[in-house]
């Protein structure tokens, strides 16, 4: 009977998945740093745990309420898994009632045994996403100059390195490859941030595995990549976060007062732990979409 009900749960899970358009980002054969297996999609429990094919899950607005804005989701886990329902697929929703229209990232996790090079992986695919998202923006309705990121956790520290990282991964000898990676906002909930003495230890060995070194420390540190052509961000934290210390938001928001990142905006609160949510935090710290809401308006980004 247990077996009936594990594998009826899973049916549920994949059910959920095919529910929306995925739109796989490469195409066959062109996808780089890959050994060329045919992985299968593994999923259990709310969670991605393998990924074969990169792609995006695409939740449209109606067009009534289509404000010409776009966001890529990426879902948490440690590079390890991606947690696709509640830190994706929920807030993917949340943006579409702002109008947005939001694609959720399925992402290479960097210790997939498809990839070659575990570190350029994921970024690989989020530069993917956003040129292919830029390139048919018209298909959505999108405005290209106003394309942002948000993650939670370690898919926070994948938005950031897209925001702060330049080198170009995801070259593909197509026609994407003179479109911009470069996304135009971001916003981060518990990032993963450093590389260094407060990383997120799973995330940071996950991610850089056998190349793990100072330099890569430093390449993979956001707030040290941060530059004048880095976009504004929006930075949630919980004080008492107990795995991801909230000094990562604040070296990333240094770093953007330093280079005068007009627009970016922090908010550390008091309790929350690394489990903030869409709602059903705890008290002030619930209000923070309230905020990111607002920080839209304010600079901009929704009109």
């Amino acid at each position: 009977m247990k077996k009936i009900i594990l594998s009826l749960y899973l049916l549920a899970m994949a059910a959920t998945l095919s529910a929306q358009t995925f739109i796989p980002i490469w195409e066959k054969g062109k996808m780089p740093n890959s050994r060329g297996l045919n992985l299968p999609d593994s999923i259990a429990n709310e969670r991605i745990y393998q990924v074969g094919t990169p792609g995006l899950y695409l939740f449209e607005t109606s067009q009534a309420e289509n404000k010409g804005a776009a966001v890529v989701i990426v879902p948490g886990g440690g590079y390890a898994r991606l947690a696709y329902q509640i830190s994706g697929f929920q807030l993917a929703k949340w943006f579409n009632t702002m109008g947005f229209t939001a694609f959720v990232l399925q992402h290479r996790l960097p210790q997939s045994p498809d990839v070659e090079t575990c570190y350029q992986a994921p970024l690989q695919d989020m530069q993917r996403a956003l040129r292919y998202i830029r390139a048919h923006a018209d298909r959505w309705g999108i405005d290209p100059q106003r394309i942002g990121v948000m993650g939670s956790s370690a898919g926070a520290h994948l938005s950031a390195c897209a925001a702060t990282i330049t080198d170009d991964w995801s070259r593909a000898g197509d026609s994407l490859d003179t479109v911009s990676f470069r996304p135009d906002f971001a916003i981060l909930v518990s990032p993963v941030v450093s590389m260094d003495e407060i990383a997120h230890k799973g995330s940071r060995q996950n991610l850089l595995g056998t190349y793990d070194s100072p330099a890569m420390r430093d390449k993979f540190s956001c707030n040290k990549q941060v530059s004048e052509s880095t976009p504004k961000m929006f930075i949630v934290h919980a004080m008492d976060d107990p795995a991801v210390s909230c000094l990562n938001s604040l070296r990333l928001f240094e770093a953007l007062k330093r280079h005068d990142i007009k627009g970016s905006s922090l908010h550390i609160f008091p309790n929350g732990g690394h489990s903030i949510a869409l709602r059903n935090n705890p008290g002030s710290t619930n209000d923070w979409t309230r905020l990111a809401e607002v920080w839209l308006y304010e600079t901009g980004l929704l009109h």
